[in-house]
């Protein structure tokens, strides 16, 4: 009877293990949902007011669903003049070293816009 419950209680631990599990990967796909939202509105706001970037790199804050993020953008030239590559990168606050999203996006310099 003793060998019974232990095979039990070892089963039972291994399910509670991985409902915890699947728990923790909620949590880190909702991050990664958000801060790919930031990137996408970072993208369509500067496609919305035809903004021309300048090359570099840019840094700044978004709230989404309540968390706040940080973003890194990198405007690249591209082989066409008229085009311009933008990467965007979004972070949990206070890190750099882990990407929760990664959109790259290009801008049109439209002839005879005022920039």
């Amino acid at each position: 009877m003793l060998v019974a419950l232990a095979i039990v209680s070892i089963a039972l631990m291994s399910a509670l293990g991985a409902a915890g599990q699947g728990t923790n990967n909620v949590g880190e796909l909702r991050s990664r949902l958000l801060a790919t939202w930031v990137a996408e509105n970072r993208l369509a706001e500067h496609r919305a007011r035809a903004d021309w970037l300048p090359l570099g790199l840019q840094r700044g804050t978004a709230s989404e669903g309540g968390f706040e993020f940080n973003w890194l953008e990198e405007v690249i030239a591209t082989p066409n003049a008229a085009f311009r590559r933008v990467d965007i990168r979004v972070f949990a606050p206070g890190e750099e070293t882990h990407t929760l999203a990664h959109l790259a996006g290009f801008l049109v310099n439209a002839p005879g816009t005022a920039r």
